[in-house]
Protein backbone atom coordinates (compact mmCIF):
# COMPACT_ATOMS: atom_id res chain seq x y z
CA UNK A 1 0.00 0.00 0.00
CA UNK A 2 1.17 3.47 -0.80
CA UNK A 3 2.62 5.30 2.13
CA UNK A 4 2.97 2.31 4.42
CA UNK A 5 6.24 2.28 6.29
CA UNK A 6 7.17 5.91 5.62
CA UNK A 7 8.11 8.12 8.54
CA UNK A 8 5.73 11.05 8.97
CA UNK A 9 6.89 14.60 9.59
CA UNK A 10 7.00 15.64 13.22
CA UNK A 11 7.19 18.89 15.11
CA UNK A 12 9.60 17.77 17.80
CA UNK A 13 7.49 19.34 20.55
CA UNK A 14 7.54 17.37 23.83
CA UNK A 15 4.91 16.92 26.50
CA UNK A 16 5.02 15.20 29.87
CA UNK A 17 2.96 12.18 28.87
CA UNK A 18 3.72 8.70 27.71
CA UNK A 19 3.02 8.49 23.98
CA UNK A 20 2.20 5.44 21.96
CA UNK A 21 3.20 7.18 18.75
CA UNK A 22 6.49 9.03 19.36
CA UNK A 23 7.82 11.87 17.27
CA UNK A 24 10.87 9.74 16.53
CA UNK A 25 11.98 6.17 17.38
CA UNK A 26 12.02 5.54 21.13
CA UNK A 27 15.65 5.80 22.36
CA UNK A 28 16.86 3.93 25.40
CA UNK A 29 18.97 5.29 28.26
CA UNK A 30 20.79 3.31 30.97
CA UNK A 31 19.74 3.58 34.61
CA UNK A 32 21.93 3.05 37.68
CA UNK A 33 21.54 -0.72 37.47
CA UNK A 34 22.48 -0.69 33.77
CA UNK A 35 18.98 -1.70 32.70
CA UNK A 36 17.61 0.16 29.67
CA UNK A 37 14.66 2.48 30.30
CA UNK A 38 12.45 3.87 27.54
CA UNK A 39 12.55 7.64 27.19
CA UNK A 40 9.09 9.24 27.18
CA UNK A 41 8.32 11.20 24.00
CA UNK A 42 5.52 13.38 22.72
CA UNK A 43 2.74 11.92 20.64
CA UNK A 44 2.52 12.37 16.91
CA UNK A 45 0.66 15.70 16.82
CA UNK A 46 2.50 17.31 13.92
CA UNK A 47 1.32 18.22 10.45
CA UNK A 48 0.89 14.50 9.77
CA UNK A 49 -2.03 14.29 12.18
CA UNK A 50 -3.31 17.63 10.94
CA UNK A 51 -3.78 16.02 7.53
CA UNK A 52 -5.06 12.64 8.68
CA UNK A 53 -7.46 13.74 11.42
CA UNK A 54 -9.98 15.43 9.05
CA UNK A 55 -9.98 12.36 6.79
CA UNK A 56 -10.52 10.04 9.74
CA UNK A 57 -13.30 12.29 11.07
CA UNK A 58 -15.00 12.17 7.67
CA UNK A 59 -14.88 8.37 7.61
CA UNK A 60 -16.20 8.20 11.19
CA UNK A 61 -19.11 10.49 10.28
CA UNK A 62 -19.97 8.28 7.32
CA UNK A 63 -19.81 5.23 9.59
CA UNK A 64 -22.14 6.99 12.05
CA UNK A 65 -24.56 7.70 9.18
CA UNK A 66 -24.56 3.95 8.43
CA UNK A 67 -23.59 4.31 4.78
CA UNK A 68 -22.23 0.75 4.95
CA UNK A 69 -25.85 -0.41 5.06
CA UNK A 70 -26.19 1.16 1.60
CA UNK A 71 -23.41 -1.07 0.26
CA UNK A 72 -20.66 1.56 0.54
CA UNK A 73 -17.70 -0.01 2.34
CA UNK A 74 -15.44 2.20 4.47
CA UNK A 75 -11.73 1.75 5.27
CA UNK A 76 -11.69 -0.10 8.58
CA UNK A 77 -9.08 -1.71 10.83
CA UNK A 78 -10.78 -4.92 11.98
CA UNK A 79 -9.34 -6.67 15.04
CA UNK A 80 -9.78 -10.45 15.10
CA UNK A 81 -8.30 -13.24 17.19
CA UNK A 82 -9.02 -16.55 18.82
CA UNK A 83 -10.43 -16.49 22.32
CA UNK A 84 -7.68 -15.81 24.92
CA UNK A 85 -5.27 -14.60 22.23
CA UNK A 86 -4.60 -11.40 24.19
CA UNK A 87 -6.73 -9.21 21.94
CA UNK A 88 -8.18 -7.12 24.78
CA UNK A 89 -4.72 -6.49 26.22
CA UNK A 90 -3.48 -5.10 22.90
CA UNK A 91 -6.45 -2.76 22.59
CA UNK A 92 -6.09 -1.65 26.20
CA UNK A 93 -2.47 -0.75 25.57
CA UNK A 94 -3.35 1.26 22.46
CA UNK A 95 -6.22 3.11 24.14
CA UNK A 96 -4.74 3.40 27.63
CA UNK A 97 -7.99 2.25 29.25
CA UNK A 98 -9.36 -0.97 30.75
CA UNK A 99 -11.73 -3.16 28.76
CA UNK A 100 -13.99 -5.96 30.04
CA UNK A 101 -12.03 -9.07 31.06
CA UNK A 102 -13.01 -12.53 32.22
CA UNK A 103 -13.62 -16.09 31.14
CA UNK A 104 -15.49 -16.75 27.92
CA UNK A 105 -16.43 -14.14 25.34
CA UNK A 106 -15.82 -10.63 26.65
CA UNK A 107 -16.68 -8.85 23.39
CA UNK A 108 -20.25 -9.82 22.47
CA UNK A 109 -20.94 -7.04 19.95
CA UNK A 110 -18.74 -5.28 17.37
CA UNK A 111 -16.94 -2.59 19.39
CA UNK A 112 -16.00 0.43 17.27
CA UNK A 113 -13.10 2.12 19.08
CA UNK A 114 -12.47 5.71 18.01
CA UNK A 115 -9.21 6.94 19.52
CA UNK A 116 -8.29 10.61 19.19
CA UNK A 117 -5.27 12.42 20.60
CA UNK A 118 -6.14 15.69 22.36
CA UNK A 119 -3.76 17.94 24.30
CA UNK A 120 -6.12 18.17 27.28
CA UNK A 121 -4.87 16.61 30.54
CA UNK A 122 -8.28 15.04 31.24
CA UNK A 123 -9.65 12.27 29.03
CA UNK A 124 -13.11 12.44 27.48
CA UNK A 125 -14.72 9.01 27.11
CA UNK A 126 -18.25 8.11 26.06
CA UNK A 127 -20.29 5.34 24.45
CA UNK A 128 -22.69 5.65 21.51
CA UNK A 129 -25.46 3.10 20.92
CA UNK A 130 -29.19 3.03 20.17
CA UNK A 131 -29.06 6.71 19.23
CA UNK A 132 -27.82 7.89 22.62
CA UNK A 133 -24.53 9.04 24.14
CA UNK A 134 -23.44 7.71 27.55
CA UNK A 135 -20.50 9.55 29.15
CA UNK A 136 -18.07 7.56 31.32
CA UNK A 137 -14.50 7.80 32.62
CA UNK A 138 -11.33 5.72 32.78
CA UNK A 139 -12.27 4.00 36.03
CA UNK A 140 -15.79 3.01 34.95
CA UNK A 141 -15.41 2.43 31.21
CA UNK A 142 -15.21 -1.38 31.45
CA UNK A 143 -18.41 -1.55 33.49
CA UNK A 144 -20.11 0.92 31.14
CA UNK A 145 -19.22 -1.28 28.15
CA UNK A 146 -20.67 -4.34 29.91
CA UNK A 147 -23.94 -2.53 30.68
CA UNK A 148 -24.23 -1.22 27.12
CA UNK A 149 -23.48 -4.68 25.72
CA UNK A 150 -26.21 -6.18 27.92
CA UNK A 151 -28.65 -3.60 26.60
CA UNK A 152 -27.73 -4.43 22.99
CA UNK A 153 -27.24 -8.20 23.13
CA UNK A 154 -29.19 -9.15 26.25
CA UNK A 155 -28.04 -10.23 29.69
CA UNK A 156 -27.02 -13.73 28.64
CA UNK A 157 -23.93 -14.83 26.76
CA UNK A 158 -25.27 -14.39 23.24
CA UNK A 159 -23.83 -12.02 20.65
CA UNK A 160 -25.29 -9.35 18.38
CA UNK A 161 -24.44 -7.75 15.03
CA UNK A 162 -25.44 -4.31 16.37
CA UNK A 163 -22.26 -2.29 17.00
CA UNK A 164 -21.30 -0.31 20.10
CA UNK A 165 -19.08 2.75 19.64
CA UNK A 166 -16.45 3.71 22.24
CA UNK A 167 -14.95 7.19 21.81
CA UNK A 168 -11.68 7.91 23.66
CA UNK A 169 -10.28 11.44 23.42
CA UNK A 170 -7.08 11.37 25.41
CA UNK A 171 -3.59 12.80 25.50
CA UNK A 172 -1.09 10.34 24.04
CA UNK A 173 -3.35 7.91 22.19
CA UNK A 174 -2.86 7.33 18.45
CA UNK A 175 -5.47 8.68 16.05
CA UNK A 176 -7.10 5.39 15.12
CA UNK A 177 -10.50 3.88 14.50
CA UNK A 178 -10.72 0.11 14.95
CA UNK A 179 -13.49 -2.46 15.17
CA UNK A 180 -12.98 -5.14 17.82
CA UNK A 181 -14.93 -8.32 17.09
CA UNK A 182 -15.86 -11.23 19.39
CA UNK A 183 -13.09 -13.74 20.01
CA UNK A 184 -13.43 -16.97 18.05
CA UNK A 185 -14.58 -19.99 20.05
CA UNK A 186 -15.67 -23.40 18.77
CA UNK A 187 -17.20 -24.91 21.91
CA UNK A 188 -20.22 -23.13 23.43
CA UNK A 189 -20.13 -22.73 27.20
CA UNK A 190 -23.14 -22.71 29.51
CA UNK A 191 -25.62 -20.09 28.39
CA UNK A 192 -24.22 -19.67 24.87
CA UNK A 193 -26.18 -20.73 21.78
CA UNK A 194 -25.13 -24.00 20.16
CA UNK A 195 -24.26 -22.21 16.93
CA UNK A 196 -22.02 -19.62 18.63
CA UNK A 197 -19.11 -20.43 16.30
CA UNK A 198 -21.24 -19.87 13.19
CA UNK A 199 -22.62 -16.61 14.58
CA UNK A 200 -19.16 -15.24 15.37
CA UNK A 201 -17.80 -16.43 12.01
CA UNK A 202 -20.58 -14.62 10.16
CA UNK A 203 -19.85 -11.35 11.96
CA UNK A 204 -16.10 -11.63 11.35
CA UNK A 205 -16.44 -12.45 7.65
CA UNK A 206 -18.92 -9.59 7.22
CA UNK A 207 -16.30 -7.13 8.51
CA UNK A 208 -13.10 -8.56 6.99
CA UNK A 209 -14.41 -9.48 3.53
CA UNK A 210 -14.51 -5.97 1.98
CA UNK A 211 -11.29 -4.99 0.19
CA UNK A 212 -11.32 -1.74 2.17
CA UNK A 213 -10.79 -3.62 5.47
CA UNK A 214 -7.37 -4.00 7.10
CA UNK A 215 -7.23 -7.17 9.22
CA UNK A 216 -5.34 -6.87 12.51
CA UNK A 217 -4.89 -10.53 13.41
CA UNK A 218 -3.98 -11.07 17.08
CA UNK A 219 -1.96 -14.26 17.61
CA UNK A 220 -0.61 -15.72 20.83
CA UNK A 221 3.07 -16.66 20.72
CA UNK A 222 2.18 -19.81 22.68
CA UNK A 223 0.35 -21.45 19.73
CA UNK A 224 1.24 -22.55 16.22
CA UNK A 225 0.07 -19.81 13.88
CA UNK A 226 -1.28 -22.13 11.14
CA UNK A 227 -3.68 -23.71 13.66
CA UNK A 228 -5.28 -20.38 14.64
CA UNK A 229 -8.87 -20.08 13.51
CA UNK A 230 -8.44 -16.32 12.98
CA UNK A 231 -5.66 -17.06 10.45
CA UNK A 232 -7.90 -19.47 8.59
CA UNK A 233 -10.70 -16.91 8.42
CA UNK A 234 -8.46 -14.09 7.22
CA UNK A 235 -6.92 -16.34 4.57
CA UNK A 236 -10.38 -17.09 3.22
CA UNK A 237 -10.85 -13.44 2.25
CA UNK A 238 -7.19 -12.32 1.93
CA UNK A 239 -5.32 -15.35 0.65
CA UNK A 240 -2.08 -13.47 -0.10
CA UNK A 241 -2.23 -11.50 3.15
CA UNK A 242 -1.92 -8.15 1.37
CA UNK A 243 -4.17 -6.42 3.89
CA UNK A 244 -3.34 -8.44 7.01
CA UNK A 245 -1.11 -7.25 9.86
CA UNK A 246 -0.31 -9.69 12.69
CA UNK A 247 0.39 -8.72 16.29
CA UNK A 248 1.99 -11.49 18.35
CA UNK A 249 1.09 -11.26 22.05
CA UNK A 250 2.65 -12.80 25.17
CA UNK A 251 6.14 -12.70 23.67
CA UNK A 252 7.65 -13.21 27.12
CA UNK A 253 5.65 -16.44 27.63
CA UNK A 254 7.08 -18.34 24.64
CA UNK A 255 10.29 -16.65 23.44
CA UNK A 256 11.84 -19.82 22.02
CA UNK A 257 11.61 -19.83 18.24
CA UNK A 258 9.53 -16.64 18.08
CA UNK A 259 12.06 -14.86 15.88
CA UNK A 260 11.97 -17.73 13.42
CA UNK A 261 8.16 -17.81 13.42
CA UNK A 262 7.77 -14.14 12.53
CA UNK A 263 10.53 -14.12 9.92
CA UNK A 264 9.58 -17.38 8.19
CA UNK A 265 5.98 -16.19 7.74
CA UNK A 266 4.39 -19.55 7.05
CA UNK A 267 0.89 -18.04 7.02
CA UNK A 268 1.29 -15.15 4.52
CA UNK A 269 1.08 -11.99 6.62
CA UNK A 270 1.63 -9.37 3.93
CA UNK A 271 1.82 -6.33 6.21
CA UNK A 272 4.23 -8.00 8.62
CA UNK A 273 4.37 -8.87 12.32
CA UNK A 274 4.68 -6.84 15.51
CA UNK A 275 5.56 -8.67 18.75
CA UNK A 276 4.34 -7.23 22.05
CA UNK A 277 4.38 -7.99 25.76
CA UNK A 278 1.02 -8.01 27.54
CA UNK A 279 0.44 -5.88 30.61
CA UNK A 280 0.65 -8.01 33.75
CA UNK A 281 -1.41 -7.64 36.92
CA UNK A 282 -1.57 -4.14 38.36
CA UNK A 283 1.09 -2.65 36.11
CA UNK A 284 0.29 0.83 34.86
CA UNK A 285 0.41 1.35 31.12
CA UNK A 286 3.61 3.37 31.49
CA UNK A 287 5.23 0.61 33.54
CA UNK A 288 4.11 -2.01 31.03
CA UNK A 289 5.74 -0.11 28.16
CA UNK A 290 8.99 0.28 30.09
CA UNK A 291 9.03 -3.44 30.86
CA UNK A 292 8.27 -4.21 27.23
CA UNK A 293 11.16 -2.08 25.99
CA UNK A 294 13.48 -3.69 28.55
CA UNK A 295 12.35 -7.19 27.52
CA UNK A 296 13.11 -6.75 23.83
CA UNK A 297 16.41 -5.04 24.60
CA UNK A 298 18.02 -7.51 27.02
CA UNK A 299 16.32 -10.89 26.55
CA UNK A 300 18.83 -13.29 24.96
CA UNK A 301 16.31 -14.47 22.34
CA UNK A 302 13.82 -11.65 21.95
CA UNK A 303 16.53 -9.00 21.62
CA UNK A 304 17.48 -10.57 18.27
CA UNK A 305 14.12 -9.62 16.74
CA UNK A 306 14.40 -6.48 14.59
CA UNK A 307 13.34 -3.39 16.55
CA UNK A 308 10.95 -2.42 13.74
CA UNK A 309 8.90 -5.50 14.69
CA UNK A 310 8.52 -5.10 18.46
CA UNK A 311 6.52 -2.99 20.88
CA UNK A 312 3.12 -1.34 21.23
CA UNK A 313 4.67 1.93 20.06
CA UNK A 314 5.72 0.34 16.77
CA UNK A 315 2.28 -1.24 16.41
CA UNK A 316 0.57 2.14 16.88
CA UNK A 317 2.84 3.73 14.27
CA UNK A 318 2.18 0.97 11.76
CA UNK A 319 -1.59 1.14 12.25
CA UNK A 320 -1.68 4.93 11.87
CA UNK A 321 0.37 4.76 8.67
CA UNK A 322 -1.64 1.89 7.17
CA UNK A 323 -4.89 3.62 8.07
CA UNK A 324 -3.77 6.87 6.41
CA UNK A 325 -2.77 5.02 3.27
CA UNK A 326 -6.00 3.07 2.87
CA UNK A 327 -8.19 6.14 3.57
CA UNK A 328 -6.31 8.26 1.02
CA UNK A 329 -6.64 5.46 -1.51
CA UNK A 330 -10.34 4.74 -0.98
CA UNK A 331 -11.84 8.18 -0.26
CA UNK A 332 -12.26 9.41 -3.89
CA UNK A 333 -14.14 6.23 -4.83
CA UNK A 334 -16.28 6.50 -1.68
CA UNK A 335 -17.27 10.06 -2.59
CA UNK A 336 -18.15 8.93 -6.11
CA UNK A 337 -20.35 6.11 -4.78
CA UNK A 338 -22.12 8.45 -2.34
CA UNK A 339 -22.85 10.99 -5.10
CA UNK A 340 -24.23 8.20 -7.28
CA UNK A 341 -26.46 6.93 -4.46
CA UNK A 342 -27.64 10.49 -3.73
CA UNK A 343 -28.56 11.17 -7.34
CA UNK A 344 -30.43 7.87 -7.58
CA UNK A 345 -32.36 8.58 -4.37
CA UNK A 346 -33.23 12.13 -5.47
CA UNK A 347 -34.55 10.72 -8.74
CA UNK A 348 -36.68 8.19 -6.85
CA UNK A 349 -37.89 10.91 -4.48
CA UNK A 350 -39.07 13.05 -7.37
CA UNK A 351 -41.19 10.13 -8.59
CA UNK A 352 -43.12 9.86 -5.32
CA UNK A 353 -46.67 11.26 -5.20
CA UNK A 354 -46.68 14.85 -4.02
CA UNK A 355 -49.12 16.00 -1.37
CA UNK A 356 -51.44 18.88 -2.31
CA UNK A 357 -52.71 20.73 0.76
CA UNK A 358 -54.70 23.56 -0.85
CA UNK A 359 -56.67 24.54 -3.95
CA UNK A 360 -53.90 26.93 -4.94
CA UNK A 361 -51.32 24.14 -4.88
CA UNK A 362 -53.66 21.95 -6.93
CA UNK A 363 -54.08 24.71 -9.55
CA UNK A 364 -50.32 25.22 -9.75
CA UNK A 365 -49.79 21.48 -10.16
CA UNK A 366 -52.55 21.35 -12.77
CA UNK A 367 -50.98 24.15 -14.81
CA UNK A 368 -47.60 22.46 -14.51
CA UNK A 369 -49.08 19.21 -15.84
CA UNK A 370 -50.57 21.01 -18.83
CA UNK A 371 -47.36 22.88 -19.48
CA UNK A 372 -45.30 19.69 -19.48
CA UNK A 373 -47.93 17.93 -21.57
CA UNK A 374 -47.86 20.72 -24.14
CA UNK A 375 -44.11 20.38 -24.53
CA UNK A 376 -44.33 16.59 -24.77
CA UNK A 377 -47.05 16.76 -27.43
CA UNK A 378 -45.01 19.26 -29.40
CA UNK A 379 -42.06 16.84 -29.35
CA UNK A 380 -44.17 13.79 -30.23
CA UNK A 381 -46.51 15.26 -32.88
CA UNK A 382 -44.46 18.04 -34.46
CA UNK A 383 -40.77 17.29 -33.95
CA UNK A 384 -40.87 13.53 -34.13
CA UNK A 385 -38.90 13.16 -30.88
CA UNK A 386 -39.90 10.09 -28.89
CA UNK A 387 -37.27 9.93 -26.12
CA UNK A 388 -39.98 10.05 -23.42
CA UNK A 389 -41.80 7.06 -24.94
CA UNK A 390 -39.07 4.98 -26.57
CA UNK A 391 -40.76 1.63 -25.92
CA UNK A 392 -44.33 2.67 -26.73
CA UNK A 393 -44.83 2.48 -30.50
CA UNK A 394 -48.36 3.83 -30.23
CA UNK A 395 -46.84 7.14 -29.16
CA UNK A 396 -44.47 7.34 -32.12
CA UNK A 397 -46.12 10.04 -34.22
CA UNK A 398 -44.37 11.74 -37.13
CA UNK A 399 -42.97 15.14 -37.94
CA UNK A 400 -43.47 14.83 -41.68
CA UNK A 401 -46.06 17.29 -42.92
CA UNK A 402 -47.41 15.04 -45.67
CA UNK A 403 -48.18 12.22 -43.28
CA UNK A 404 -49.65 14.69 -40.80
CA UNK A 405 -52.06 15.96 -43.45
CA UNK A 406 -52.90 12.47 -44.69
CA UNK A 407 -53.61 11.26 -41.17
CA UNK A 408 -55.22 14.47 -39.96
CA UNK A 409 -58.69 13.04 -40.07
CA UNK A 410 -57.65 9.94 -38.18
CA UNK A 411 -55.76 11.96 -35.59
CA UNK A 412 -58.85 14.02 -34.90
CA UNK A 413 -60.73 10.84 -34.03
CA UNK A 414 -58.08 9.60 -31.59
CA UNK A 415 -57.61 10.94 -28.07
CA UNK A 416 -55.18 8.28 -26.82
CA UNK A 417 -51.99 10.27 -27.45
CA UNK A 418 -53.15 13.42 -25.67
CA UNK A 419 -54.64 11.50 -22.75
CA UNK A 420 -51.53 9.33 -22.39
CA UNK A 421 -49.27 12.39 -22.24
CA UNK A 422 -51.49 14.14 -19.70
CA UNK A 423 -51.72 11.07 -17.49
CA UNK A 424 -47.95 10.57 -17.70
CA UNK A 425 -47.28 14.04 -16.36
CA UNK A 426 -49.94 13.82 -13.64
CA UNK A 427 -48.90 10.45 -12.17
CA UNK A 428 -47.17 12.22 -9.24
CA UNK A 429 -50.51 13.88 -8.39
CA UNK A 430 -52.99 11.04 -7.84
CA UNK A 431 -55.56 13.56 -6.61
CA UNK A 432 -55.64 15.14 -10.08
CA UNK A 433 -55.71 11.98 -12.23
CA UNK A 434 -59.47 11.97 -12.78
CA UNK A 435 -59.60 15.73 -13.35
CA UNK A 436 -56.74 15.55 -15.86
CA UNK A 437 -58.47 12.80 -17.85
CA UNK A 438 -61.75 14.75 -17.93
CA UNK A 439 -59.95 17.92 -18.92
CA UNK A 440 -58.20 16.11 -21.77
CA UNK A 441 -61.46 14.64 -23.05
CA UNK A 442 -63.20 18.02 -22.87
CA UNK A 443 -60.28 19.67 -24.63
CA UNK A 444 -60.33 17.10 -27.44
CA UNK A 445 -64.09 17.39 -27.83
CA UNK A 446 -63.79 21.17 -28.03
CA UNK A 447 -61.02 20.96 -30.64
CA UNK A 448 -63.07 18.52 -32.71
CA UNK A 449 -66.05 20.90 -32.72
CA UNK A 450 -63.84 23.80 -33.76
CA UNK A 451 -62.28 21.73 -36.54
CA UNK A 452 -65.68 20.67 -37.87
CA UNK A 453 -66.95 24.25 -37.74
CA UNK A 454 -63.86 25.48 -39.58
CA UNK A 455 -64.30 22.83 -42.31
CA UNK A 456 -67.99 23.68 -42.72
CA UNK A 457 -67.12 27.36 -42.91
CA UNK A 458 -64.47 26.85 -45.58
CA UNK A 459 -66.42 24.42 -47.75
CA UNK A 460 -69.96 25.72 -47.32
CA UNK A 461 -71.60 26.75 -50.65
CA UNK A 462 -71.71 30.50 -51.19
Amino acid sequence: MDGVGKNPNTSGKEENTTALVPAQPVPLSMSDNDMPVATVHAPLVSSYNDRIRPLLDAIDKLRHLKVMQEGIHLPTIVVVGDQSSGKSSVLESLAGISLPRGQGICTRVPLIMRLQHVPNPHAEIYLEFHGKIVPTDETCVAEAIILATDEIAGNGKGISHTPLTLVVKKNGVPDLTMVDLPGITRVPVHGQPEDIYEQISNIIVEYIKPEESIILNVLSSTVDFPTCESIRMSQRVDRLGQRTLAVVTKADKAPEGLREKVTADDVNIGLGYVCVRNRIGDESYEEARLEEARLFEVHPLLSKIDKSMVGITVLAQRLVQIQASIISKCLPEIVQKIVGKLNANVSELNKLPQKLSSTAEAMIAFMRIFGLSKESLKKVLLKGEFDEYRDDEDMHGTARLAEMLNNYSDQLQKSAVVITVLMHHSENYPQLNLSARRAAQNLIASMKEKSIDRIKENFAPH
